[in-house]
């Protein structure tokens, strides 16, 4: 995909903020849900999507944080359209409910932001059984997608207006193996390094699962869109699970790395910007076009996932 006929030719940057990249934008009329909004990212996603106008749905498990979030929000924008639903990702019986009570709330539905995520917490199973990196950061979100497609594909027919999915990913991606991608021998990984070996694993899969969806929103001639991204290297709580890690981390996080206000930045950008429009499959980082690992762009290895995540979502 290239941006008026040139890739990378967007004007935006690492150090551009959340606000600059939507300054003009009138998102009155769409509505996005952004997972994980109350803390860090998503909540600045969401802060400053509905200080553009867009109705947001903050999908939390954290109740309490959020309503905090939200009264802050409305604080600054006291017209903002925002409202509050519990999910815990981690658990499929709570994406279910969740999808079934947006559906029964005849919302429409614009944008998803799949931004929640957990950080090489020890490792353990979630309530399905599921490895819970692989759980929280993949599955329930490519069960929340799957279950509220049919309300995006309705959304974009009524409005037209295509439909727009966001994956935050991460770097991290990279690191990530072909043999561990369906994560059978995660549980028996002890330590730190089968933490993180799963955390790269999960954000491997957001890579393909967006590319998956592209490949299918194409050939389907579906309207929505679908791409992933690495906001860049910042400093939030996702961290909390290595207090050694997370220590070194808020030491140099005013040197090296991005604040929320630039992190959120390609979100917000991918999620509404007029450059955008159109685009699918493709890997942003900081609001340009990136090139992903070899691994995340392995169509054989995307269509695999899909049939993995679908089968255990049966």
């Amino acid at each position: 995909m290239r941006f008026f006929g040139r890739k990378n030719s967007s004007r935006f940057s690492g150090s551009s903020t959340a606000e600059e990249v939507t300054h003009g934008i009138d998102g009155s009329g769409l509505t996005a849900i952004v997972t994980g909004a109350s803390s860090g990212l998503g909540a600045e996603t969401s802060r400053v999507l509905a200080l553009r106008g867009v109705h947001v749905i903050m999908a939390i498990r954290n109740v309490a944080n959020g309503k905090e979030i939200r009264a802050k929000i409305l604080n600054e924008v006291p017209n903002a359209k925002i409202d509050i639903m519990e999910l815990d990702l981690s658990s499929m019986a709570s994406v279910r409910k969740f999808a079934s009570d947006y559906k029964s709330s005849n919302n429409p539905l614009n944008i998803i932001i799949n931004n929640a995520g957990v950080c090489a917490p020890p490792i353990s199973l979630s309530e399905d059984n599921i490895e819970l990196q692989f759980a929280t950061n993949h599955l329930g979100h490519f069960l929340l997608t799957h279950l509220l497609l049919d309300t995006m594909k309705n959304t974009a027919l009524e409005s037209g207006k295509k439909g727009r999915i966001v994956i935050v990913s991460s770097i991290a991606h990279r690191y990530a193996i072909r043999g561990g991608i369906c994560f059978d021998r995660l549980n028996n990984s002890p330590g730190y390094f089968g933490s993180f070996f799963a955390y790269f694993q999960s954000k491997l899969a957001n890579n393909l699962h967006a590319n998956e969806l592209a490949r299918r929103f194409k050939n389907d001639k579906v309207q929505i869109t679908a791409n992933s991204l690495h906001p860049g290297a910042i400093y939030t709580n996702i961290f909390r699970y290595k207090s050694f890690l997370n220590g070194i981390f808020r030491m140099v996080s005013n040197f090296i790395f991005k604040d929320v206000h630039q992190g959120a930045a390609t979100t917000c950008y991918v999620a509404v910007h007029p450059e955008v429009e159109g685009i699918s499959g493709e890997y942003f980082s900081d609001c340009k076009i990136a090139k992903p690992s070899k691994l995340s762009q392995d169509i054989n290895l995307a269509r695999k996932l899909w049939d993995f995540s679908m089968d255990l979502i049966k």
